[in-house]
């Protein structure tokens, strides 16, 4: 299993979070495929080893033999103090044992598994043996231990470092991107009641296309065609849902439908997108350093980007001023703009927009003016109760007498396909005169 030298150096692989497939119960208990432990040794849990003794205690042995002698952990080092501890191991074992000690010294520890397995999109550590996985399909509990709390600091500690981080008791808390892409983030205590809070998403080396979200179920059948419709026309567009919903999935994958000439450029707190085309500028913000310069915002990159002659100006995640940014680009040429926004329904998207325009002093009007005529389409995805994730609802955007901006549902998720509601008809013309044809929106 790859360590920090392997897993976390080098690029960063693109991919977005999988559709959920066949869903789990969540809060289901189920062990996860780990890849085998050498005998005598477990980084997941603590088991019986040879000779009486236990995996974990020969494992802090040897460590501690290592650590004294300030020796990397090679085979004929790991084989010698094998020896000095009493074991006689084999060669396979041996290299097993030099395995684990390099994934707990420079990798992710008993975590790899869970972090190499395909499916895996989250892997979130709330207790030394409570660790979690989402696979798609709703949180499931593992078998995976760790020895005691202290193992789960020292890992999380080493992860910050690994992103060039700060994570002690000054500082307790972290929210950084690893080298290989993976999203961590990590509370330590007090402010963590109990254990450390460790949470990883893992970036998947390929970005789903719609047809296999259409697949999964995520977009209803025909669904596809709507979509492509809204590409094709440069609607500017927001994906709105909750954490976990699938909103960067979507996102992703709906980029890759871009024209080839097109330019995109991403500005985003965190680079998840990751989409399938062959001109795309990314940018990510980055914290100020601990002598507090050197501080990037979101807000700054969007900035940064609409000097970069972008076709499509994306924002991963409008969530603080820049969307004031956002909005005037939208507004002086810059068709086709899109983003996602955390929101609990796509109704609640215009109120949302207001909230966070307020951060950057823009009065309630102002925005809405800018809303109404920068703004076409919300659409809003959500995950149900057995973790299916879907687009549930599509909306569209107009101002009210009193000049304020409202939404008003155009097309609601079926298992048939998408069942026309109230603002079908201007959807259909918004596609029609975008795209300069009839049935745009067919």
């Amino acid at each position: 299993m790859k360590g920090t030298v392997g897993r976390f150096a080098g690029p960063a692989p693109s991919g977005v979070a999988p559709p959920s497939g066949v869903a789990s119960r969540p809060g289901r208990t189920e062990p996860v495929h780990m890849a085998p432990s050498p005998p005598g040794i477990s980084g997941a849990r603590q088991e019986p080893g040879r000779h009486g003794g236990t995996g974990e205690k020969l494992l802090e042995a040897v460590r501690l033999r290592l650590a004294r002698a300030g020796a990397e952990p090679t085979p004929a080092r790991v084989a010698v103090a094998l020896r000095e501890e009493g074991r006689l191991l084999g060669d396979a074992e041996v290299l097993g044992v030099v395995a684990a000690l390099r994934s707990e010294m420079v990798g992710s520890g008993p975590l790899e598994p869970l972090l190499a397995a395909p499916e895996v999109t989250d892997v979130l550590v709330t207790a030394p043996d409570e660790v979690w996985v989402d696979s798609g399909g709703g949180l499931r509990r593992t078998e995976v231990r760790f020895p005691d709390a202290a193992a789960v600091r020292r890992l999380a500690q080493r992860l910050a470092a690994v992103a060039g981080r700060r994570l002690d008791d000054a500082h307790p808390w972290v929210d950084a991107r690893l080298p290989d892409g993976t999203r961590l983030h990590a509370v330590l205590p007090p402010v963590a009641v109990g254990s450390t809070c460790l949470s990883l998403r893992v970036l998947r080396p390929k970005a789903f296309t719609l047809d296999e979200l259409a697949a999964a179920g995520t977009v209803p059948p025909g669904g596809d065609r709507l979509l492509r419709s809204v590409l094709a026309a440069r609607l500017s567009f927001l994906i709105s849902g909750g954490t976990g919903s699938g909103k960067t999935t979507l996102l992703s994958a709906l980029l890759g439908l871009v024209g080839r000439d097109e330019r995109i450029v991403l500005a985003e707190d965190s680079a998840e997108l990751r989409p399938d085309h062959p001109h795309v500028v990314r940018l990510e913000t980055r914290p100020a350093n601990q002598e507090g310069a050197g501080l990037v915002t979101l807000r700054d990159l969007v900035r940064q980007a609409l000097r970069m002659r972008p076709d499509r100006l994306v924002v991963g995640e409008v969530r603080g001023p820049e969307v004031t940014d956002l909005l005037a680009a939208l507004n002086t040429g810059h068709e086709g703009g899109c983003g996602t926004v955390h929101a609990n329904a796509a109704a609640d998207v215009p109120a949302r927009l207001e909230a966070l325009g307020s951060t950057a002093g823009l009065d309630r009007m102002a925005l809405h003016s800018q809303l109404a005529a920068g703004l076409s389409v919300v659409l809003h995805v959500m995950r149900d109760r057995t973790g299916h994730r879907r687009i549930a609802e599509i909306h569209v955007l107009a101002r009210d007498p009193a000049g304020l901006v409202t939404t008003t549902p155009a097309a609601l998720w079926s298992p048939t396909g998408f069942r026309r509601a109230e603002g079908w008809p201007r959807l259909a013309a918004l596609c029609d005169r975008g795209s300069g044809t009839s049935g745009g929106a067919s």
